[in-house]
């Protein structure tokens, strides 16, 4: 498998968990966003939206970073499972991850921020309050729904890792780039930290990857 990347794109980190997770050996091949190479056209053939990551596994091309997951699931069920069995269960995961996936991620990736400092002139304070915003009124509700449910373990859901400590991560890292005081998450923010003490977390750390 060849994952396409950017060291630190929420989306990519999410897929570099899941497949550690999953115990999958892959190469990396680093798209840089800041230098706009997603808009390239060697990327548009991958992705037409111009985003990262994509996951080529075995000439298929995969985009979205949630459908790589569930497909890693589907594709490789005899390894680790992202979504619990149960149909309730797995709706409560999906849930959960959706909560980070689609209401607080797409109005702080690059490009939002980028075109608030392009077309509108917002100051770097003015960015950052944007950002933490929209965080901490995601967390809010992430964190009851997490703290409320005896379904939480030291993971989301359980005692095991599921897609939505996947999601969770990356979130968690670039809410302390941007400096959003987790102790009013503890739920957040312990399981967290039960997750980056895993090796398959540790090691999709932005960090750690090729053009750091």
């Amino acid at each position: 498998m060849i994952l396409y990347d950017y060291c630190r794109s929420s989306a990519a980190y999410r897929v570099r968990i899941a497949l550690n997770l999953k115990g999958l050996a892959y190469e990396q091949v680093p798209v840089n966003l800041l230098k706009s190479e997603q808009r390239g056209e060697e990327n548009l053939a991958r992705n037409p939206q111009g985003l990262v990551p994509s996951l080529d596994d075995n000439g298929e091309m995969l985009n979205q970073s949630l459908t790589m997951c569930e497909y890693l699931d589907e594709a490789y069920p005899e390894t680790l499972q992202l979504l619990p069995s149960d149909v309730l269960e797995r709706a409560r995961v999906r849930s959960l991850a959706q909560l980070i996936a689609c209401d607080i991620h797409p109005v702080n990736n690059l490009r939002i921020l980028k075109y608030l400092v392009s077309e509108f002139g917002v100051s770097d304070e003015q960015k950052t309050a944007w950002y933490q915003h929209w965080v901490q009124e995601g967390f809010v509700a992430l964190e009851r729904a997490l703290a409320d449910s005896d379904q939480t373990g030291k993971f989301c859901h359980g005692d095991d890792p599921t897609l939505a400590d996947v999601l969770l991560v990356p979130q968690v890292f670039n809410a302390n780039r941007f400096k959003v005081d987790m102790s009013v998450y503890p739920t957040i923010a312990r399981i967290a930290d039960a997750c980056n003490e895993l090796k398959a977390f540790a090691d999709a750390h932005p960090d750690l990857q090729p053009g750091a």
